[in-house]
Parts: C-alpha cells; sequence; structure tokens
C-alpha cells in the first residue's frame, strides 16, 4: 500500500510539472510577434539532381544469348625491293670547357728592361663556411733610363690589400685596409730657361706620395635598410700635404603598391691642406673643408620589356673654410626598352650629382701635379645620353651612345709656369696644377665586341669630343678623340696571347716657355696624337706553373703624355707565375 502511495505522488508531481512548462510556453508565444504564412512563387529550373537515375544494373532475362563471331585477319605480303639502307643516327659533339682546378692564390715576378720589376701576390683562406679573408700585394718599378731627359726619371708603385668578408643568410659584410707608396720624379724641364749643368744637378724632383684606407659595408637580403657603406682615406706627401677623406652611404628600399623606392644617403667630408699656394713663393699654407650632404630617392619600374628609374638627388654643400653653403637638385632618371629582344635595346638618360675633387685622384689621373692645388667640388648639372645595345648575332655585340655633359668648376689639368725664385723641385715648369672651368661637352661612342668561340676575343671602341668653354680659350689636355682595341687568344691549351692599342688624339696646353702679354691670348702648345701597342704572350707547363713576356709602346714612340714628359720607349717584361692551395 505505501509503495502504491509512493508512486502516485511521483505521477501527481510529474503531471504539475509538465502542465506548468506548458503554461510557461503559452505565455512566452504570446508575449512573441505573431507570424505569417509566406509563399514564394519561383519558375521552376529543371537541374541534373532531379533527372531519373538508375539505381540498379539491368540484368539480361532472355534465356538464349548468342555468342560473339570470332573473326580473323590476313595478311598479303609482297616483297618489294628497295634500295635505301637508313644510316646509324649520331649524337652531336657539345664542346665542353675543361674543367680546370681552382687555386685560391699565386704569385708573380717579372723583370724587364728600364731595370724593371714586376711582383704580385695574393692568398685567401677560407677561415668557416661562410668566413674569408684575403691579402693582395702589387709592386711595380722602373730606374728609368728615358732617353735625353737631364733629370731623375724612375717610379715605384706599391700598395697592399687586406680584406675580411662574412657571408650569411640574411646578412654579408666586410673590412678592406689599404696602404699605399708611390714615388715619381718631375722630370719633365721645358727648353727654356736654360739651366747650367750646376742649377740641374740641384734640382730634387722626387715626390712621394703615402695613402692608408679602411672601408666597410654591410648588405641584408630582407630589411629596409639594404646596404651601407663607409670609408675613410688618408692622403699625404713628403711635402706635408694631408688629406682627410670619410665617405658613408647607406641604401633604404621600400616596397609601395608592388613599385620599389630606393633611397640613397650620402654624406661627403673632405679636409686638408697643401704647404702653399701655385701663385706665391711663400710658405703661406692652402686649407680646404667641405662637406656635402646628398639624398637620392629613385622608384624603379618594370613593366614587360620596359625598365624605367625615375629619382632626383638633392644636394647641400657647404665650404666651412670659408663658410659658404649652396643648395644643388639634380635629375636622376634612367630608361631602357627592349625593342627586338636581345638585338636592340635601346637606353637613355639624364643624370648629375655634385663631385668631390680630390688630391688623390688628381695625383692618380696625372703623378706629376704639384702640391699646390686648389681644390672645389664640380658641379655637374646634368649628363643626358641616349644610345642602343644588343647583339647582331651569338657572336656580336654593340654599343652605341651619345650624350651632352654640362659641368660648373671643372678642373683641368694646366701646365705651371717656371717661379721667378725656384723653391722646390717642381717649380722648374715642371709640374701641373688645377685650371677651373664651365665645360660642356658633345660626345658619340661607338663599340664592338666579337666572341669568336671560348677561345677568341676582339673589342673595339672609340670616342669623339667636342668642348665648349666659358673662361679658358681651351679644353686644357683633353682629347677630342680616343680609340682602342684588345683582342685575347687561347691559342692551345698551353698558349695563351693578347694585344692591346690605344690612341688619344691632339691636345692642347699653355706654353710656359712663352711669355703671357695683357690683351693677348695665352700661348699654347699642341701635344701630338700618339698610338700605344701592347702586346702579351704566356705558356702554361701545367695548371699551376706558367711564364710570360709582355712588349709595351712597341711602336717605339717616345710620346709626351703631358707637356715635356717623355714616355718611355719599347719595353719588354718576362716573368713566371704560379698558383697554389696550402
Amino acid at each position: 500500500m505505501q509503495r502504491f502511495c509512493k508512486k502516485a505522488v511521483l505521477l501527481s508531481f510529474i503531471i504539475v510539472g509538465y502542465a506548468k512548462g506548458v503554461a510557461q510556453d503559452k505565455d512566452k508565444d504570446d508575449e512573441n510577434i505573431g507570424t505569417e504564412k509566406v509563399v514564394i512563387v519561383k519558375a521552376y529550373t529543371p537541374t541534373i539532381n532531379d533527372a531519373f537515375k538508375i539505381k540498379s544494373t539491368p540484368t539480361i532475362q532472355d534465356s538464349i544469348t548468342q555468342k560473339k563471331k570470332e573473326i580473323r585477319y590476313s595478311i598479303f605480303s609482297v616483297p618489294v625491293a628497295s634500295t635505301f639502307t637508313p644510316a646509324k643516327g649520331r649524337a652531336a659533339n657539345i664542346e665542353r670547357p675543361k674543367k680546370e682546378p681552382i687555386y685560391d692564390n699565386y704569385a708573380t715576378l717579372g723583370f724587364g728592361n728600364y731595370t724593371s720589376v714586376l711582383g704580385e701576390f695574393y692568398s685567401n683562406f677560407q677561415l668557416s663556411r661562410t668566413d674569408n679573408a684575403g691579402i693582395y700585394f702589387h709592386h711595380n718599378s722602373s730606374q728609368g733610363g728615358i732617353e735625353d731627359v737631364q733629370l731623375n726619371d724612375k717610379f715605384y708603385n706599391t700598395f697592399l690589400d687586406v680584406n675580411y668578408t662574412s657571408r650569411t643568410r640574411d646578412v654579408v659584410y666586410g673590412i678592406e685596409l689599404g696602404l699605399e707608396h708611390q714615388l715619381f720624379n718631375w722630370y719633365g724641364l721645358p727648353e727654356t730657361p736654360v739651366l747650367t749643368e750646376d742649377e740641374i744637378n740641384a734640382i730634387d724632383p722626387q715626390q712621394n706620395y703615402f695613402g692608408g684606407r679602411i672601408e666597410g659595408k654591410v648588405k641584408f637580403e630582407d630589411s629596409f635598410f639594404k646596404e651601407g657603406t663607409a670609408s675613410y682615406k688618408y692622403f699625404g706627401d713628403a711635402f706635408s700635404s694631408v688629406q682627410h677623406h670619410a665617405v658613408i652611404k647607406p641604401t633604404f628600399d621600400l616596397e609601395i603598391a608592388e613599385e620599389l623606392i630606393t633611397t640613397n644617403i650620402i654624406v661627403d667630408y673632405l679636409s686638408g691642406s697643401f704647404e702653399r699656394d701655385v701663385n706665391s713663393a711663400l710658405a703661406i699654407p692652402n686649407e680646404f673643408n667641405f662637406l656635402n650632404v646628398g639624398l637620392n630617392p629613385n622608384l624603379r619600374i618594370l613593366r614587360d620589356n620596359l625598365t624605367v628609374n625615375l629619382g632626383v638627388s638633392v644636394f647641400y654643400g657647404m665650404d666651412l673654410e670659408n663658410s659658404e653653403t649652396d643648395f644643388f637638385l639634380y635629375p636622376n632618371v634612367t630608361a631602357s626598352y627592349r625593342l627586338l629582344d636581345e638585338a636592340v635595346i635601346a637606353y637613355a638618360g639624364l643624370e648629375g650629382g655634385l663631385v668631390q675633387n680630390t688630391y688623390d685622384e688628381a695625383a692618380s689621373l696625372n703623378p706629376y701635379v704639384s702640391p699646390t692645388l686648389i681644390l672645389a667640388p664640380t658641379d655637374k648639372q646634368y649628363d643626358g645620353y641616349l644610345g642602343f645595345k644588343g647583339k647582331i648575332s651569338d657572336l656580336v655585340s654593340y654599343n652605341l651612345r651619345a650624350s651632352y655633359i654640362s659641368e660648373q668648376n671643372k678642373p683641368l689639368f694646366v701646365h705651371n709656369r717656371p717661379e721667378v725664385i725656384p723653391l722646390q723641385g717642381y717649380d722648374y715648369g715642371n709640374s701641373f696644377s688645377y685650371r677651373y672651368d664651365n665645360l660642356e661637352t658633345l660626345s658619340a661612342y661607338a663599340e664592338l665586341n666579337f666572341e669568336i668561340n671560348r677561345a677568341f676575343k676582339l673589342g673595339i671602341n672609340g670616342e669623339f669630343f667636342s668642348y665648349s668653354t666659358d673662361n679658358q680659350i681651351e679644353a686644357w689636355n683633353l682629347p677630342e678623340v680616343k680609340a682602342s682595341l684588345f683582342m685575347d687568344y687561347q691559342i692551345t691549351e698551353q698558349w695563351f696571347a693578347g694585344a692591346q692599342a690605344f690612341f688619344v688624339g691632339e691636345r692642347m696646353d699653355i706654353d710656359s716657355t712663352v711669355a703671357a702679354t695683357p690683351g693677348n691670348p695665352e700661348p699654347t702648345v699642341t701635344l701630338d696624337s700618339y698610338i700605344d701597342a701592347n702586346i702579351n704572350l704566356g705558356y702554361r707547363f701545367n695548371p699551376q706553373l706558367s711564364v710570360f713576356v709582355k712588349g709595351n709602346n712597341l711602336l717605339g714612340d717616345n710620346y709626351e703624355k703631358w707637356v715635356d714628359f717623355p714616355v718611355q720607349g719599347i719595353q719588354f717584361l718576362g716573368g713566371v707565375t704560379y698558383k697554389f692551395n696550402y
């Protein structure tokens, strides 16, 4: 009885709970917004899914089935007489260069007439999989002996470079150190004034140049900071001339809307002094101090066969010695377009920049400059050019270009006049200095290169110039024609040869032997054009050991590259080169 009562009570609770829940749902439904039935009418469009599909594979219910009739074919073969015999195919021979062993080090030593010595040494050290270091030494000297030269004409040229480079997946960086020593003589005495033997013997024409530099570079693969270089160079001479030159050039890349914008920053600082000015017989220091800061943004556009670089260069130049400043703006636009694939490529450009002239660059172009230069930057307003280049065939390539250059404050080498009271070995009309002028240059350039095969290469080029100056009556020491020819020939596996020829047209300079008079044009002298022909021949005993002989100025002409400075005649030099690994 008690069990029956418990079940009845439990059943009552369940019924009451269910009724309460239904009542709550009804109350909620009364609170909701009413709904109506909406009928959407749409045209019927049958689809593949609506098609009737066979759900099972049908079976044949016939009691009688016919077998397929077997058919046999026969060929009636008749022999035919024929004289045709197919030739056996042969694979074409592909000329592959013989793989030669690679050596990381070499040494060269040679001797020649005019008591000349050539020495070179290069060595590379693989420190690890990513790091390596190298050392390079070069020496070239001659004890002189040019015909009819009254002063010592020997020269030395020696330099040493040491470098370290590290290459990883994300960054490449390196550092390079260099030392140099050069010795030259101001041996080019003019014909007048006539000096006695004692006066000539009293002249000390020797000049020594000393230099040292350090340069660092870094390059990143995937970074906003693409690359950068920083360098410092010291340059001086035996006459207390001093020059300090520091340059910093970082480069940044920024991609906007799939276009690449490259920005270069240039910081160029130059300072130093010379013992005196060229026009002063007194030891009054000639000091210079320049700081040039530049910004060069460029937008590079690549469209199929078209490549365009749109940029501008902005420079702020400061002459700290004279407290002068100036602002410069230059175009930096280049473009190239493939007209006929590799056969014809048209290119053009309009570029400019602020060029800092330095003592070491002047001495490398003309080692007979006096240590009295006036240094200042050149305002290269623009260099506009248009050209075509390409390949006529797989063997012949060409390059044609025409250009027009406008430069303000362009330095020109001029012959110094003898001092009334010569104090140094360069005061006898046997040295050169700078004169600045505004120069406009129109030029045309043509080049042809022939690569007959891997063993023979031939190239020829020529350039014509037309100059216009503002103040000077001539573009001093600049030729109107230049041309060159070169050839390399691997005669056999052991024998190899090469040849080079250079042609330089007439140049004009000041005639220091004739006094200038007021109101009359400055006396000038014309330097004859010349051809310098050179040849080299070598023999390899094995991949490591070879011998060579070189012949320079084979026409034997003691031409004058600079006024009163004849060069050595026919020169021969022979030597040996040895390659090795540690």
